[in-house]
């Protein structure tokens, strides 16, 4: 099998009349043996009656799980399908044209990147609502990640087989797949200017809410990336700096008392000063960040559960 392409659906039964026709269009010509994997992402409309007639004509695999679970658990389990040598994953809403497939690919195959990314350079978005915190969205993403890319979060991209089969997508990540590929170790990552379309049918599932969960997220990611396996030193390095900051605070004010008592002179009870209580407030901080980072660390040995999405049918 030379190529995958997964296609995450949540209510597009439109679309998809005209997106896999379009797909099969693109390809002809191109010699390439490939698959169409459609994750039907709990659906409400008809589309996975249209994906199962579709499957008559046309190299679909599909499943459909029996809730909304999220682009990333889409993206996770088409990975987990795939069986190209490249897999491309694309949106379902036409916005993304197929006829940039053959062109990623073969920058992949003559140019050895690992990943290629689209670049969506003129957005039919709103200008307002979409294309402005896209552009600061991405401008925090490239300052974070080191990642040259001018849309992290374009649904279009082609990778080798091997960058999927060893990334985990999960929670909304899926804006970060670039982030996790450099992180898996598959840091040559080439970018695209690719065709973007206005939106044929239905509307966007998307709301501003995405950016304020997007910036979360690539906190999580940049935070996991480089402490993920060892917690204890983010934590145990803070806790223990607060610690001896409290500690060292509360012996000078004992010091302090025990000289001023040993000459005679006034003093204040320990007690009655500010910075007692200070020092008293790092001494519980510091002990509670770092048996946090301790929890953490045993927490991160052991396996997770949270990619068990319940699925209704297979295709």
């Amino acid at each position: 099998m030379d190529l995958s392409i997964v296609i995450s659906v949540l209510n597009e039964e439109e679309s998809l009349r005209e997106l896999i026709p379009w797909i099969k269009q693109a390809l002809e010509g191109e010699d390439l043996e490939y698959e169409i994997i459609i994750i039907d992402d709990g659906s409400t409309d008809r589309s996975w009656t249209v994906i199962e007639q579709l499957a008559n004509e046309y190299p679909i695999r599909a499943i459909s799980f029996r809730r909304n679970y999220g682009k990333s658990a889409a993206l996770y389990c088409g990975f987990e399908m795939a069986q190209g040598s490249y897999v491309v994953t694309m949106d379902a809403d036409l916005q993304d044209s197929p006829e940039e497939i053959p062109a990623m690919i073969k920058m992949i195959k003559d140019e050895g990147y690992d990943l290629v990314s689209g670049w969506k350079k003129k957005r039919h978005d709103n200008f307002f609502s979409k294309n402005i915190p896209s552009k600061i969205y991405n401008a925090t993403a490239r300052r974070v990640t080191k990642i040259k890319l001018h849309d992290m979060n374009c649904g279009l991209k082609a990778y080798k087989r091997e960058v999927v089969k060893n990334i985990e997508v999960y929670g909304e990540m899926h804006r970060y797949i670039p982030y996790l590929s450099k992180n898996a170790g598959f840091s040559n990552i080439g970018e695209k200017v690719v065709t973007h379309k206005a939106r044929k049918f239905g509307k966007s599932k998307f709301g501003m809410n995405r950016f304020i969960n997007g910036f979360l997220d690539l906190l999580s990611l940049w935070f996991l990336s480089r402490f993920g396996k060892k917690p204890m030193h983010f934590f145990g390095l803070i806790g223990s700096l607060t610690f001896i900051i409290g500690a060292g605070t509360s012996l000078y004010l004992i010091v302090q008392k025990i000289v001023t008592q040993s000459k005679g002179l006034p003093f204040r009870a320990v007690t009655d000063q500010p910075l007692f209580y200070i020092s008293l407030v790092a001494l519980i901080i510091g002990m509670q960040l770092f048996l946090s980072g301790f929890i953490a660390e045993l927490v991160s040995r052991n396996s997770s559960e949270r990619n068990n999405y319940k699925i209704k049918k297979r295709l």
